[in-house]
């Protein structure tokens, strides 16, 4: 496993384009931070996983990836810590047995929620409050990298602690 300084320079590496590139604000950049980049790659999920392992909360029963960056990190975590995944959607499907969540029962267990990258903190914060609607104890939330936009913030109003293994300011 590369070191914390080798692995940020290798995510940067492999996520960061440069080009022009529209934003989901409509926005234009010339820089743009692909995360599935890093999420595709086998052997580096593999180091973000094995990293990320060391912010686990000792109290975690379940790591609940959120659609869809959050699910190969949570698998990938998964198999590092031994813990058992949740696959979380950003809506309860509307068939079948219309679970917002899958895999094993969640309900009054300690859940981690795991995200790839958090921003506002817009859908980390809608998706541990479904899973908390549901039953799930939320306390924690882990991601790669917080791009220092108030996410942190709006998960402390929930008195959810987020956990980085990077800021976006350590990457560049």
């Amino acid at each position: 496993m590369p070191n914390r300084t080798e692995l940020a320079a290798e995510i940067f590496r492999v996520s960061h384009l440069t080009g022009t590139f529209t934003l989901r604000s409509g926005a234009v950049s010339h820089e743009y931070f692909d995360k599935y980049l890093f999420e595709s790659d086998p052997v580096l999920v593999k180091s973000i996983a094995e990293a990320l392992a060391a912010l686990v909360p000792a109290e975690t029963e379940f790591l609940a990836g959120l659609e869809l960056g959050g699910v190969p990190l949570a698998v990938m975590l998964g198999q590092v810590t031994g813990l058992p995944v949740l696959f979380v959607r950003k809506a309860a499907k509307e068939y079948g047995t219309s679970k917002l969540a899958e895999g094993q029962e969640f309900a009054g267990r300690r859940v981690t929620v795991v995200e790839d990258v958090v921003t506002s903190g817009g859908q980390v914060v809608t998706s541990c409050g479904d899973l908390r609607d549901r039953g799930a104890i939320v306390d924690h939330a882990l991601c790669v990298i917080d791009r220092e936009a108030g996410g942190p913030e709006a998960l402390a109003a929930m008195n959810i602690t987020l956990h980085p293994l990077y800021r976006m300011s350590e990457l560049s």
